[in-house]
């Protein structure tokens, strides 16, 4: 799950990509309402973890401008503003959760993983495809009920496949769920985790598109192979 990070705070917001990719997301971080405008429009994100205070303006303001423009993206507000009446203009505006400082990152993971599940239309943190489980919370799987172990990474990939089975995700889409804007990206790796997935989930179970990506392979072929 790709999280944008709306933070002037260098410090809390080093923490908070450090926090969140260890929990299993894949956080991007912007100090101003400007960037994350910008960074909107040129990238694809499952949720914004949104300052009420911010150099250029208010988080509130950038709120209300994306909902006018009809963006339904969840929206996690977080400020040091934690009065009621902040909560219910913040909410009134558009968030879908708010949460106030200090904070713990637990809860604060707890909060996005809730967020995404419900924008995704699914009531609990289990994806399933063709017998395969995966737990995002405690990023643990399970093939027709036998236990396996992913790095995060592979995780990552399988994750993302497993958001939209079926769909054709290219490499440098998955490359995003691996990769931070900042980090140099390897020129084989989606290729090196396909190749540790298929180890441990069977060679037909992630098919590769030529030319376009990879997929899930639809039961009865995840099955033959």
């Amino acid at each position: 799950m790709r999280i944008l990070i709306v933070e002037d705070d260098a410090m809390l917001s080093d923490g908070l990509q450090v926090g969140l990719r260890l929990a299993g997301f894949s956080p991007e971080a912007v100090e101003t309402c400007d960037d994350a405008r910008h960074a909107m429009a040129l990238d694809r994100f499952d949720a914004l973890v949104l300052d009420l205070m911010l150099p250029d303006g208010s988080g509130l303001e950038l709120l209300r401008e994306l909902r006018g423009d009809g963006s339904d993206i969840p929206v996690l507000m977080r400020t040091a503003r934690d009065r009621l009446d902040d909560r219910v203009a913040g909410l009134d505006a558009g968030a879908d959760d708010y949460v106030g400082k200090p904070f713990e990152l637990p809860e604060l993971s707890a909060r996005l993983r809730a967020l995404v599940r419900r924008a995704q239309g699914r009531a609990e943190n289990l994806l399933e495809w063709n017998g395969l489980q995966l737990d995002v919370a405690r990023m643990t799987g399970a093939l027709d009920g036998r236990a396996l172990s992913f790095s995060r990474r592979e995780f990552s990939i399988l994750a993302a496949l497993m958001e939209r089975p079926g769909a054709i995700l290219g490499k440098q889409m998955l490359e995003e769920r691996l990769y931070g804007w900042q980090e140099d990206v390897e020129s084989n790796t989606v290729e090196v985790h396909v190749h540790h997935l298929r180890a441990k989930l069977g060679s037909g179970f992630i098919q590769t598109v030529r030319g376009a990506g990879y997929r899930l392979a639809p039961e009865a072929e995840a099955r033959r192979a």
